[in-house]
């Protein structure tokens, strides 16, 4: 039976490797192991894995097709629902979303969805170099905007283009693609190989982009749909201003933001010494957190030659960051010290830091997210000696975007308040992902761009 098969495992570079290069880990699989692990595939009538999927991915189809060894097929089908599956099939939480709901994985490991849809991805980019480009669909005339190149921005993009309209793109920064560019490790997702090949066939449909553009700064909503036509909006500019301790030494010399580390290394290439971007070399980094930004940034450090300490103050089970990634993350050598908490960040005489006073951390009662509180044990102060920290505590929203819109409603936390539709207060402005959520998936993201796609054009559509 095809469930007694063992999951095909994927064909990784040595830890030890590739903690001295910006390469990426996972090779992924080739033909034959993809046919292999499609075999595994029970094929449910009711498949959970696609209810769990947050863009409703065909994935009992795809992967029959994958099972047939019609990859472009296969292709077909996934991108019916998704417009980034190279990227979603690299970076999307599948044990907790598609793979967390298969039904192998109640008695065994469920089928790996994620990586057959990573080798779908690359085999049709790789073998379609011959194929004639798709030509845009016939435009209707009218003109959308669309604010941030993030997940949510290009899935809203991508479904309002293939409906017609006329979609701009205005991105603050200098390269399009959002977090997806700036945020996540070239090793994790290369940037020139998949990134911009993905970004390519969306302005093959015929999405124009504007870089450079900083809404709320260099224009504002009103001005878009006033002076220059635009008959709806769509605000997906995520979730960007980090958060800090707010502990005494924060201000020190060698205090990151998770953000502004990965920024410099992703976006502008620090870590290729031909670069212009200056980056810190510490020889001692401490990251504190526990997320996948955490783990990103302490493997990032690592390349750069330091010596990486992940400060986390729950327990192993209770990291937030994919299993993969921490997995990853100890194979190539970053130190964990759990249920640890910086207390105050020590600087030297010229300014520096120099080490991170902590204190031990016992678990309590459970908080309102169903993790157990953590608690200071008294009197369990120690002290890392470290050249920088690297705070990757979350992020919040930047309010600019509300602050220079009328009649724009957002919560206590500056997030923008839609309908299940995911209209704002502000009639013809949606608004969907990071920015209405908080910090969230790139796939959750993107399910809320497609949706805001269909409501933007029945609002259309009402109206004009």
């Amino acid at each position: 039976m095809a469930n007694k098969i063992d999951r095909v495992p994927v064909r990784e570079q040595d830890p030890k490797v590739r903690a001295t290069n910006f390469e990426e880990v996972c090779y992924g699989y080739n033909k034959e192991e993809a046919m292999l692990e499609a075999s595994r595939c029970l094929n449910c009538k009711k498949p959970r894995c696609m209810d769990a999927c947050p863009v409703g991915i065909k994935i009992p189809n795809f992967i029959s097709e994958v099972l047939k060894g019609d990859f472009n097929k296969a292709y077909e089908v996934i991108s019916e629902d998704s417009s980034l599956p190279a990227i979603c099939g690299r970076v999307c939480p599948q044990e907790t979303q598609c793979e967390g709901s298969c039904i192998l994985g109640v008695k065994g490991q469920p089928v790996s969805i994620g990586k057959l849809e990573r080798f779908v991805a690359d085999f049709h980019r790789e073998n379609s170099k011959d194929e004639p480009a798709k030509k845009a669909p016939e435009s209707n005339g009218i003109k959308v905007a669309v604010i941030g190149s993030g997940p949510s921005g290009l899935a809203c993009a991508s479904d309002l283009a293939k409906m017609g309209y006329n979609v701009t793109i205005f991105e603050s920064l200098h390269k399009a693609g959002g977090v997806l560019t700036y945020g996540i490790p070239e090793f994790r997702l290369p940037k020139k190989r998949v990134v911009e090949k993905e970004l390519q066939a969306l302005f093959d449909l015929g999405v124009k982009i504007e870089t450079n553009v900083f809404v709320g700064r260099t224009v504002t909503i009103d001005y878009l749909m006033e002076k220059e036509g635009f008959k709806a909006v769509f605000v997906g500019t995520g979730a960007g201003l980090p958060l800090f301790l707010n502990i005494e030494g924060e201000n020190l010399n060698g205090v990151f933001s998770a953000n502004e580390y990965l920024t410099r290394n992703n976006l502008m290439q620090a870590f290729d010494e031909k670069a212009d971007t200056p980056i810190f070399h510490a020889k001692r980094v401490c990251v504190v957190g526990g997320g996948n930004v955490a783990m990103d940034a302490a493997r990032t450090a690592l390349r750069l030659g330091a010596d990486v300490t992940i400060i986390y103050r729950r327990s192993e089970k209770e990291l937030p960051a994919r299993a993969e990634e921490v997995h990853h993350a100890k194979e190539e050598g970053v130190n964990f010290q759990l249920l640890t908490n910086p207390t105050k960040v020590i600087g030297d005489e010229n300014g520096w830091v120099k080490g991170v006073e902590c204190i031990r951390m016992e678990l309590g009662e459970p908080d309102e997210s169903g993790r157990r509180s953590p608690q200071p044990v008294a009197g369990s102060e120690f002290v890392i000696e470290t050249d920088a920290l690297i705070v990757a505590l979350g992020t919040k929203i930047n309010r600019l975007i509300a602050d220079t819109t009328p009649n724009l409603d957002t919560d206590k936390k500056g997030r923008l308040v839609t309908s299940s539709e995911t209209a704002t207060s502000r009639a013809g402005v949606f608004a969907g992902g990071d920015v209405v959520t908080g910090a969230a998936t790139v796939i959750l993201a993107m399910g809320e761009g497609r949706r805001a796609a269909k409501a933007i054009d029945r609002y259309i559509k009402e109206r004009y």
